[in-house]
């Protein structure tokens, strides 16, 4: 071991050739970093194992004995422990006496000039002038407590380590020798983590304990264990993927197999006594300590459930353990949780431990922490796939499958819904409106999202066509739409969608009555004799339309007004002008205009009028397209909000 105080500019240790055998991110200077941190590892090396960069084998489970692989060829799991362990304190490290921001960079080292292959860690922190702290819980000068173990902890796990100094930063480097890099020489073996596993999977796996090791193990590990396990659960949006994660995390932490079936969401049909009409409950996922019988377990699972007494207390209730020649058939004890979440079960969880005649009561107790969790994850994926399935319908019914080709005009639509699988409140629709050859156009958008958005577009749009269609201009509809958000009738036709909605199982619905405030750009379009078409428009507290002229220049083409839907003593006013050939009118929502990069938003100082001067000779297509790419690479996350814009462009 060494350690190595030096002033240098590059990385100690050089880097493969792969660049997929590097991660970095940059963690905040709070008491989130180290968890995040945590994490960050662990993702890391699943995505490593997923690659091929690490090798796990899915036959012995880096054990050695049954024809097993050779002892130290899968250390997988105990580098996974030892790089938690060494980026847990070097991230506390630096919060506690840096408080900058925090560097990580984990990075994969091929064996070259007879060193082995290795995993190298860097953690760098922005104040270099701190001293690094090696003091073990204890205090500080300044009576500052420490929470971390100091660097005693990685001088004792790292091959190698060091700190490097540069001008502006700080950085303590360790060396984890990784002996998985090697390939598992059983014949048809292949990496268990290429199968689709994540970074549960390297949490999970540990090597069977003794009882009073199970005991030892629960008494120091049980509440990290069901914080991490928590975060992983709630983190997935899907039901069957939490029971995935699930089946990983217990086994074989905590067992040797396990099997999780989730209930039909109209109920279930009991196993044993006290049963209820319904379909019988899934059998989502089986895992086996031993991956070669996870499909025999399954189909025997399949065949003949256990059976399991229908009641909602989620303590273990014993169950007979499987007969003879069935796969993890001998001496041992299942035990079945019921997943219960709000007063109605959702599942079942069974779990085996072999060669136990009985499971400890510490084990138990944390199988039954965790089921409460995972009952919970279950419900909560339950409620946003129901949610974002009512979403989906509501915005299909809601939006014009198909919107009309107006004569003479060019004309080209975008519309992204948000990913928080919420109905928003943008609209838009373009159509024909009665004889003349008029057609009319609109780009809405209802206050909030959600079933109470979606009720006042499926009442505003259906309006707008029937105002447009009585012959009623521009200015008039908007009066009368105006006049109609207001009205007493709304509020009754609301309140019926809102049943209609609450019937369907929608959550978070609105109490008493609601503010109907809905923006609009609306607008009638008809042919010139001359070439071109005639424009009217008028805006309703909505994103002013832009004016494109073939020569680059931009100008607004309406002027503002007050939202619809706020005052009754209102008569709105509409701007006509001419759209001569190669003229392009744009018209946006405010998910354009309000996105937002920290404090700045794309339409300061005009941004959206500068890119759209750009633009001039692009087709409709061109122009929307080069707007939209504009306006998600002008912050490094997606869009908040509701994206619509619709380019008009006369021919």
């Amino acid at each position: 071991m060494q350690r190595e105080t030096v002033q240098r500019s590059t990385p100690l240790y050089p880097l493969r050739d792969d660049a997929r055998s590097a991660s970095h991110t940059s963690l905040p200077g709070n008491t989130l970093a180290p968890s995040a941190a945590r994490r960050f590892v662990r993702a890391a090396l699943a995505d490593w194992t997923s690659l091929g960069l690490l090798a796990t084998c899915g036959f012995c489970r880096g054990t050695t004995g049954n024809g097993g692989c050779p002892p130290g060829r899968h250390s997988t799991d105990r580098l996974a422990d030892d790089a938690v362990l060494i980026v847990n304190e070097l991230v506390t490290n630096a919060v506690v006496h840096a408080g900058t921001t925090v560097e990580l960079l984990c990075r994969l080292e091929g064996s070259a000039d007879g060193e082995p292959a290795a995993l190298v860690i860097e953690v760098s922190d922005h104040h270099p002038a701190r001293t690094v702290r090696n003091e073990p819980h204890g205090e500080d000068h300044t009576g500052t407590p420490e929470y971390g173990r100091g660097l005693h902890l990685v001088a004792a796990l790292a091959e190698r380590w060091g700190i490097t100094y540069l001008a502006a930063l700080k950085t303590i480097w360790a060396r984890l020798p990784v002996d998985g890099l090697e390939s598992c020489p059983l014949p048809g073996a292949e990496p268990a983590l290429q199968r689709g596993l994540r970074a549960a999977e390297i949490l999970a796996p540990s090597p069977r304990r003794t009882v009073r090791e199970d005991q030892d193990w629960v008494s120091r590990g049980a509440l990290s264990f069901l914080a991490e396990a928590s975060d992983l659960l709630a983190g997935q949006l899907d039901e069957d993927m939490v029971a995935a994660l699930a089946g990983q995390l217990l086994v074989p932490r905590l067992a040797d197999w396990c099997a999780i079936w989730v209930d039909a969401e109209g109920g279930r049909s009991g196993w044993g006594t006290g049963s209820q009409s319904g379909a019988a409950p899934r059998l989502a996922r089986v895992w086996h300590s031993d991956e070669s019988c996870i499909e025999e377990l399954r189909e025997a699972l399949s065949k003949e459930p256990p059976p399991l007494l229908d009641n909602l207390r989620n303590g273990p209730v014993p169950i007979p353990w499987p007969r003879a020649g069935e796969p993890g058939a001998g001496e041992g004890t299942a035990l079945a949780y019921r997943l219960v979440t709000g007063g109605r079960g959702i599942g079942t969880l069974l779990v085996a431990r072999q060669g136990l005649a009985r499971v400890p009561d510490e084990v138990t107790a944390l199988i039954e922490d965790f089921a409460r969790r995972l009952a919970l994850a279950i419900g909560a994926a339950r409620q946003y796939t129901r949610q974002a399935t009512i979403s989906k319908v509501l915005q299909r019914g809601l939006l014009p499958g198909k919107v009309g080709e107006i004569p003479g005009v060019d004309r080209f639509l975008v519309y992204e819904p948000s990913d928080d699988g919420v109905a928003g409140g943008d609209f838009y629709d373009i159509f024909p409106a009665g004889s003349g050859g008029r057609w009319c156009f609109m780009l809405g958008d209802v206050q909030g999202s959600g079933p109470e958005a979606a009720v006042v577009t499926g009442l505003a749009r259906p309006w707008l066509r029937l105002l447009a269609r009585e012959g009623y201009q521009v200015g008039a509809v908007l009066d009368r739409l105006n006049g109609l958000l207001l009205d007493d009738a709304m509020e009754a036709a609301e309140a019926a969608a809102l049943m209609v909605a609450a019937a369907g199982g929608v959550q978070g619905l609105p109490e008493g009555p609601q503010a109907r405030f809905l923006s609009l750009l609306y607008g009638e379009l008809v042919r010139s004799p001359q070439g071109g078409v005639r424009c009217t428009v008028a805006s309703a507290g909505h994103p002013l339309p832009l004016l494109l002229r073939p020569d680059g220049r931009v100008r607004t083409a309406a002027e503002p007004q007050v939202l619809l839907g706020v005052v009754d003593d209102v008569a709105y006013q509409s701007q006509t002008f001419d759209l001569e050939p190669g003229d392009t009118l744009l018209c946006v929502t405010d998910g354009v205009t309000e996105r937002r990069s920290g404090p700045l938003m794309f339409d300061d100082g005009d941004g959206l009028a500068r890119v759209l001067a750009g633009c001039a000779g692009l087709t409709a297509q061109g122009i929307a397209e080069r707007i939209k790419q504009a306006v998600h690479e002008f912050a490094e996350t997606p869009p908040g909000d509701d994206l619509a814009l619709l380019v008009l462009q006369a021919l």
